[in-house]
Parts: structure tokens; sequence; C-alpha cells
């Protein structure tokens, strides 16, 4: 099992980072390393029965999550990047595109949709970290501005739910104009007096927080997840030094006010209604 643990700058690192629910019957927690049926992990919303590690969750469920009875509508399904760069690495960028298209069943890493969320009409846009990490291209950035825009447009309150590696590398400078596309379009709804939920998730990192992730009128974090700019290890090695115990986590930005509140998934919802109905009696 050495491949397990890796050593570097004098510490032990599990690798706890694994963003899916692994394939098989049976799963064992990163946590606890106990080990449940499957269907308990799917029955409860993936987070793990007793110790409430949060595996990764798809955009799809989110909705499902969120949503009245499974009452929304999905948008911008049509729109697709390209490999506008003939970009390869360890393969093209048009196949890797390809690739998480049949991985996912979906056009991009950012799903968008509309709906009743407890009878206040919203938008969402929600990611997806298994197509391509979460990685914020050119398309991925379009999408989010459209969910925007179709909030201020018709006076709907805004969701983001967030988890990625950050800006899609594969696009270069095409990918960075997006944190300030995503940015520009959230002072219309400000401007709008329309309030803006944004749920990070594990993990949230790079150009995506540096833009729309933390510009919310409220900030959620799912427990435990990684949000930051830039990767623990890359700090640490960087300023030379160890980092405070769980930095970078939900429950070190709550306690240095970078968030609002930490609330497991299972409870999401229901937070989430109550905040709407607070921040949305002025339209009402």
């Amino acid at each position: 099992m050495a491949w397990f643990h890796r050593k570097k700058a004098g510490i032990l690192t599990k690798r706890d980072d694994q963003n899916e629910v692994p394939e098989g019957q049976w799963v064992k927690c990163p946590k606890t390393d106990e080990i449940v049926n499957r269907r308990e992990v799917e029955d409860n919303l993936l987070v793990f029965p007793g110790s409430g590690y949060h595996f990764g969750m798809s955009s799809h469920r989110y909705f499902d999550l969120l949503f009245d009875d499974d009452s929304f509508t999905f948008h911008d399904t049509d729109l697709y990047s390209t490999d506008v760069l003939d970009f390869e690495d360890r393969k093209p960028y048009s196949q890797r595109l390809e690739d998480a298209q049949k991985k996912t069943s979906q056009n991009e890493a950012v799903q968008s949709a509309t709906g009743p969320v407890g009878g206040h009409m919203t938008s969402i846009a929600a990611m997806d970290f298994s197509f391509i990490g979460g990685s914020m291209g050119s398309v991925v950035g379009e999408i989010i501005a459209r969910a925007i825009k179709r909030a201020y447009t018709n006076g709907y309150p805004l969701i983001t739910i967030t988890q990625s590696g950050g800006a899609r590398m594969m696009e270069g400078a095409l990918s960075l104009m997006q944190m300030a596309k995503t940015s520009a379009h959230l002072t219309r709804l400000e401007d709008a007096g329309l309030p803006f939920i944004s749920i990070l998730t594990h993990p949230t990192t790079g150009g995506v927080t540096a833009s729309f992730a933390m510009l919310g009128d409220i900030h959620i974090a799912e427990p435990e997840a990684l949000i930051g700019f830039a990767g623990p290890r890359v700090i640490r090695e960087t300023i030379g030094s160890d980092l405070p115990e769980g930095f970078q986590r939900s429950e070190f930005l709550l306690e240095h006010g970078f968030v609002d509140m930490v609330v497991d998934r299972r409870q999401l919802q229901r937070r989430i209604i109550t905040l709407l109905d607070l921040l949305m009696e002025d339209n009402a």
C-alpha cells in the first residue's frame, strides 16, 4: 500500500481528495476506513454514514436535491467547447473534451437550470468535477454568465455550486477572461437587488475561487471542502513552512470569516429555502 501515501516537505499526506465514489459494491470511507454497501452512500446523498464524509456529487443530483419536486428546466445544453489553440499535452484537447462528454453525458463542466426552490423561481449553475476537473473554460464561463443574466433579467435569485480545479489551461487566456466576464455580470445582479448564494464544495480552487465563487451575498461551504486559490502544497513550498491545521478547509475558513456557514449536504435544501424566504421578502 505504499502508493497510498506520499511524503512531501516532511508531511505525510493521505490521498483523500478523490471527488467521486469509488466503483464497486462496497465503499471505504477515506476519513475512517469504515466500509459500507454502496447503496447506503447513494441513498445518503453521497455522504458517508457515520463519518459524514462528503463525496463529490454531480450537477444533476444537486438540481434534484434543491429544486422542488424535480420541476426544473435545463438551459445551454447546446454549447460545446472547441480546441481553438490546437492544444496537446498527453492527448489532444479535442480528445479530452470528447472523452469527458462520453464519461459524463454532459456538454460541459457546468450545467444551468431554472425552477422553483421552496416556491421561489431560481437560476442555478452547478459545476461537475468529473468533467476535466471542473475547469473553467470559455463555454463554462458563458454558461455561468447566462445563468446570471437569466437571474437578473427575470428577477430570480442566483445559486452557484462550485467544484473546480480552476481555469482550463488548454484554452490559455480565453479561460482567464471568464473570471472578469462572470464577475461583471454579477454587478448587474447586485444592481437589480437580487441575492446570490454561492455554495462551495470540494474542491473549489484557482480562477473559480478568484472570481464569481467568492462574490456571493452568502457563502455556504460543505464540510471539510478544500477552498482556496493555490493549493496548500504549493503555498507550503512557496513560503517554506508548515501551514496551520486544517488550512483552506471549510471549517478553517468559517473560523476566519471567509465563509458564512458550513452546512451538511443533507440539510442544504432546508437551509437554502430559509435563506431565500428571508432574502426574497422584499422582492415578493
